[in-house]
């Protein structure tokens, strides 16, 4: 097994360096979600990715998949994406089904983890991922959700 190392590089978005390690990644998230393990950290990473991993397709999946530690983006890229993908709601819903957790567990886990996955991808890069997903996701990345006013102009 290679150890991968880390560079003292800074990236122009600002987060982890994309040569940064998997635990790396996995003390962030250990900070974020106040996990008492790196192996708790560990589990909810798995479950989170693979979560994302069946909601996001295209450009945006490859280049996320590109700035996630190895590790992460295999696990990100080894699901198959969801035909009709899931609100943030809906996501959150299917995460708690799927671990075997509550709905409120399942949410303190996504924002952990995907407050990592934020500070990787970067600004541009996740402004793509949150306009490419259904609505309910900004929230669940740490960001406000805005929606357009539906007010009609008079035509004349």
């Amino acid at each position: 097994m290679t150890l991968q190392t880390e560079t003292a590089t800074t990236p122009a978005h600002g987060g982890i360096t994309t040569e940064a390690p998997y635990s790396r990644m996995l003390e962030r998230v250990r900070y974020e979600g106040a996990y008492p393990t790196l192996e708790r950290a560990d589990e909810a990473v798995h479950h989170v990715l693979a979560a994302l991993g069946r909601q996001l397709v295209g450009d945006e999946r490859v280049d996320l998949a590109a700035r996630l530690p190895v590790e992460a983006a295999l696990v990100l890229t080894a699901q198959v994406p969801a035909v009709t993908p899931l609100t943030g709601w809906e996501f959150v819903k299917d995460l708690a089904e799927r671990t075997g957790s509550t709905p409120a567990g399942a949410r303190w886990n996504v924002g952990a983890v995907l407050a990592a996955v934020s500070q990787l991808a970067g600004p541009e890069l996740l402004d793509r991922i949150i306009n490419q997903l259904p609505s309910g996701y900004a929230l669940l990345f740490g960001r406000a959700e805005l929606q357009q006013s539906r007010r009609r102009t008079a035509s004349f």
